[in-house]
């Protein structure tokens, strides 16, 4: 399923945005990498079809990940700063307070926290995690869709 396709099901006529979380994988490749397959992504972000949900420990992890040393080539390579993608986090995304743990684990504890944000708002989930990925069919228990494709 597409995130068009998982965004249709919620139908044009909602008065809010479906919720939406974004691991870190895939936030690098919206603000950094401009990766192909996340204009979809934008645009939905940008037309209000999809509100993006966050934590600060999600935007923590990303500014730890922008130090590290590939990364910090790659925002170079694209003419960026750190300072510039944590804005356009900031810009986007919807820092919420933190959740509780959810009734699902994950096998990689890093990734708990998009799992329980994710169950807490019923959010479609971005990951191309093969943990997260691998619990699909268990998180659509908690109305949870797992999409590795934007």
């Amino acid at each position: 399923m597409s995130l068009i396709a998982a965004t249709q099901t919620i139908g044009p006529q909602a008065a809010q945005p479906a919720p939406v979380v974004v691991d870190t994988n895939i936030v690098l490749d919206l603000l950094i990498f401009r990766d192909p397959a996340t204009p979809p992504l934008q645009s939905a972000l940008d037309s209000g079809q999809l509100q993006w949900l966050a934590t600060a420990p999600m935007r923590e992890e990303l500014a730890r990940v922008l130090t590290y040393p590939a990364i910090v080539k790659s925002i170079v390579h694209h003419a960026l700063t750190a300072e510039q993608v944590l804005a356009a986090f900031d810009g986007q995304a919807r820092i919420v307070p933190v959740v509780p743990k959810a009734r699902v684990t994950c096998k990689d504890p890093d990734d708990q926290k998009f799992i329980d944000l994710a169950v807490a708002y019923q959010a479609t989930l971005l990951s191309k995690d093969k943990a997260v990925l691998c619990m699909k069919k268990r998180l659509l228990t908690w109305d949870v869709t797992a999409l590795k494709a934007l």
